[in-house]
């Protein structure tokens, strides 16, 4: 592990995808540089753990966008595999609970609802987007489930215009070994510290002053990529205080999307890489991604307000639930066959206090909302990145690394450092 230097050009705060793109970017360009870490490993919410020979991903696990993202060329130059199977989020196994005629039907109203709320964008209004629900029509329920696996929040507590400014390409590929385990190789032979919590920024000096659980560090500036919520809940102290900073993080919280990873005995029984939703009239129901990779395994998908109510009744919560759902629709006995084998709690976790972004109504304006004031720099010497302040990749690992390295320009910039743009993405 690195040894926390006593000064340094620039502190990367956070080692998640954010912090490693910008680190590579600054130790591209020459300068000092130090990543400083709260947890025991990189990666943030890129997190890929073992089970018998296969990289479960307990965060993120698509590289969304992937025709654009820039991790996905990373991807095979670095050993790891790159499966471009397509995802099966728009069906449902065995016509279980809709037949196809509802699931077509389900499509279009959300096609709609689509269409509704970007309308309602391109006219500025900057509203909750369940406002754009139809009244009482029977999707609703499952529209906000959705939005729970999209948002981690229920469309009520999303703005219309961050919402509509998310841009998809509509392609999506997967990490074999894991996404997580992509993050992690890209963090090789950095300067990080591990297991070393910001606790304390002192910008009264010439120098930031930081404050670790380690000891201090000064530096002539820092990139930030601590998630909102960690900001929000002023788990890093500024001195003086940075309180635009913190309303900033405010409007765009984390929402809540959790993964359970099981095993299930006679796996043939199902179509590899297929899907089932739990209920159709409830929000509060999950999503299951049946024999991932091909793999004898059941990844179940809880989002928004399911999520949060599991992570507080604790791990074995999360198999109950889906083992309760996955019987009603496949049996009674189908419970049997289930072993959980890992499960997430990024809810729980104090270094992330949630999984991913969305900015509450009236916070999305693209030039004034949360998402454009966390991009702006305090005192030209503090420059935040992460997901959240990426304007149409926010909740995504390539908007967070976008971000990092835009960071990492700016501070360059900053220092009076000249950079060639291949430095960045190399």
């Amino acid at each position: 592990m690195t040894a926390l230097p006593a000064s340094i050009d620039v502190a990367v705060i956070g080692a998640g995808a954010a912090g490693i793109a910008a680190a590579r970017a600054l130790v591209s360009a020459g300068v000092t540089v130090v990543v400083l870490e709260a947890r025991d490993r990189v990666g943030g919410r890129a997190h890929t753990v073992g089970w018998q020979g296969h990289g479960l991903d307990l965060g993120c696990g698509w590289l969304h966008s992937a025709d654009e993202n820039p991790l996905a060329e990373r991807v095979e130059p670095l050993g790891l595999t790159l499966d471009k199977t397509r995802p099966p989020w728009r069906t449902q196994a065995f016509n279980l609970g809709l037949t196809p005629d509802e699931q077509q039907a389900f499509r279009d109203a959300f096609d709609v609802f689509d269409e509704r709320v970007s309308e309602a964008a391109g006219r500025g209004e900057d509203r909750p987007a369940a406002d754009l629900f139809v009244p009482d029509d029977r999707w609703n329920a499952r529209m906000d489930a959705i939005s729970g696996a999209l948002n981690g929040a229920r469309f009520a507590e999303v703005s219309t215009l961050d919402y509509d400014a998310y841009r998809d390409t509509g392609v999506n590929w997967r990490v074999v070994e894991g996404y997580g385990a992509l993050i992690e190789r890209l963090g090789q032979g950095l300067p990080v510290v591990l297991d070393c919590a910001v606790q304390r920024l002192d910008r009264r000096g010439p120098t930031l002053k930081i404050e670790t659980t380690r000891g201090v560090v000064e530096a002539r500036a820092c990139v930030l990529t601590l998630p909102t919520s960690v900001l929000a809940a002023e788990a890093v102290r500024f001195d003086p205080p940075l309180p635009d900073l913190i309303e900033a993080a405010a409007g765009a919280p984390l929402g809540l999307a959790s993964k359970l990873h099981m095993a299930v005995a006679g796996a043939e029984d199902f179509p590899p890489d297929s899907q089932l939703w739990g209920r159709t009239d409830t929000a509060s129901t999950g999503g299951y991604h049946l024999r991932p990779f091909g793999r004898p395994m059941i990844e179940g998908y809880f989002g928004g307000d399911l999520a949060w109510g599991l992570e507080a009744e604790g791990e074995a919560a999360f198999f109950d639930f889906a083992a309760t759902e996955l019987s009603d629709l496949l049996g009674s006995s189908f419970r049997k066959r289930l072993e959980p084998v890992a499960v997430s709690m990024w809810g729980a976790d104090p270094w992330s206090r949630g999984a991913y972004s969305h900015v509450l109504p009236g916070q999305g304006d693209t030039a004034t909302g949360a998402r454009a004031r966390l991009r702006r720099p305090a005192e030209d010497r503090i420059f935040v990145a992460g997901e959240a302040t990426s304007a149409d990749f926010y909740g995504t690992a390539h908007g967070a690394w976008i971000e990092g390295e835009r960071a990492a320009v700016e501070a360059l910039t900053q220092l009076g450092i000249k950079v060639r743009s291949v430095e960045v993405g190399e």
